[in-house]
C-alpha cells in the first residue's frame, strides 16, 4: 500500500529540518575552539611560570610552582568544556587533535628547551624573560592554526557520516 507523495511539500519538510541542523552545525563550529580567551590565559600562565622558573628558586618552590601550574591548566580545561553551550553525540576529538596535541607539545617543549639554551649566557632575570616570552609566542602561534585544522569542519565530517 503507498501513499501519494506531494514533492512539494516533501521539500518543504526537508527544509524546515535541514535549516535548524546548519544551524546547529554553525554554532558548533564557532564555538568548536573554546575561544581565543582559552588560549590565551594559557599562554599568560605559561609565560608567568617560565619567568618564575628562570629564577632559580630552590627545589621546594618549583615543586609548589609546577603542581600550581598544572592545576590552574586542569582549571582552565574544565572552565573551556563547560562554557561550551551545546555538543553533538559524537566527538569532535579525533586523529587530528591527538596530532596536534603531541605536535603543540613537541613545539613548546623544544622551544623552552631551545630558549634555555639559547639564553644560558644571559642574567637570570632577562634570560627568563626571553625564555618566557619566546615559548610563549610560539605556543599561540602553533596553537591558533593548529586548532583549526584540528577541529576542521564539523558540517563535512557530518555528511561524510551519512
Amino acid at each position: 500500500m503507498s501513499a501519494p507523495v506531494d514533492a512539494e511539500q516533501a521539500w518543504r519538510d526537508l527544509q524546515r529540518i535541514r535549516v535548524p541542523q546548519e544551524r546547529v552545525y554553525d554554532e558548533l563550529e564557532r564555538s568548536g575552539s573554546g575561544g581565543p580567551g582559552a588560549t590565551w590565559a594559557t599562554a599568560a600562565l605559561m609565560w608567568v611560570f617560565l619567568a618564575g622558573l628562570g629564577l632559580d628558586p630552590p627545589r621546594w618552590a618549583v615543586v609548589t610552582a609546577t603542581a600550581g601550574y598544572v592545576a590552574l591548566l586542569a582549571w582552565l580545561a574544565v572552565l573551556a568544556n563547560r562554557r561550551r553551550p551545546m555538543r553533538l553525540h559524537r566527538s569532535r576529538y579525533d586523529w587530528r587533535s591527538s596530532v596536534t596535541f603531541f605536535a603543540g607539545a613537541l613545539v613548546t617543549g623544544g622551544t623552552v628547551l631551545g630558549t634555555g639554551r639559547l639564553v644560558e649566557p644571559m642574567e637570570p632575570l632577562p634570560g627568563s624573560l626571553v625564555r618566557a616570552t619566546v615559548s610563549a609566542a610560539v605556543f599561540v602561534l602553533f596553537l591558533i592554526p593548529a586548532n583549526r585544522w584540528a577541529t576542521g569542519s564539523l558540517r563535512t565530517r557530518a555528511e561524510a557520516g551519512r
